[in-house]
């Protein structure tokens, strides 16, 4: 699997570059700036890009940007964008277009090698990976006189907030001390009170993530 790494720090793009060989991904470029990154992402074609949000020159969004325009020029991109803060603007412009494969990490998830590496697979295969604590802040922004999400549930919150992170319904089930069958039924519920007809169901959890992420646009 070919990535392409966008870090401006060189310890930590070196830690990271030694980490994802170790478990048998093959670096196509690491770069520190934005332009670079640009090049890489329309030149090598990576089967997923590892992005920090603030790039040299202006040290802003650079990294996000880049990403976007990426996925604009080659819908479906996979991307896990990494940063050091919750900045939520940026967790709904990558999610916008709906189309998974796509991922928000906080830097300090990325020392938890098992945590990261199983990330990036699961960006790469189309899945999305979210910070718990991304989603944490999402949530806790809710008004509770939000209909569509006032709709659901403690226990329906609580499987939507497992499933933005991008686990599986057997994975949430684990988590939760449930069965898979009573969460698949949960999900059913989340889908029709936030009004997500019958579809893919890859699409559909994608749909729902973006219910809450896109409330505040």
């Amino acid at each position: 699997m070919r990535v392409v790494l966008a870090e401006d720090l060189f310890l930590l793009r070196d830690g990271l570059v030694r980490l994802l060989v170790a478990h048998d991904f093959e670096i196509a470029a690491a770069v520190e700036s934005g332009p670079e990154l640009a090049r890489a992402l329309a030149e090598l074609r990576p089967d997923v890009a590892v992005v920090d949000v603030r790039l040299p020159p202006t040290h802003t969004d650079e990294g996000l940007q880049c990403a976007l325009a990426a996925r604009r020029e080659r819908p479906g991109l996979p991307v896990l964008v990494l940063s050091q803060h919750v900045e939520q603007l940026y967790a709904r412009e990558l999610l916008a277009d709906g189309t998974g494969g796509v991922g928000y990490l906080l830097k300090d998830r990325v020392f938890d090698a098992e945590q990261f590496v199983d990330a990036v697979r699961r960006v790469a295969a189309g899945g999305t990976a979210m910070d718990p604590q991304v989603i944490q802040q999402l949530l806790s922004r809710r008004a509770a006189g939000d209909r569509p999400l006032g709709g659901l549930t403690p226990r329906e919150l609580e499987v939507l907030e497992l499933m933005a992170q991008g686990r599986s319904n057997a994975a949430i089930a684990g988590q939760l001390v449930v069965t898979e069958r009573a969460i698949a039924k949960h999900t059913s519920n989340i889908f029709a009170k936030l009004g997500l007809e019958v579809s893919d169901d890859d699409n559909r959890r994608v749909l729902a993530v973006l219910a809450y992420l896109d409330r505040d646009r």
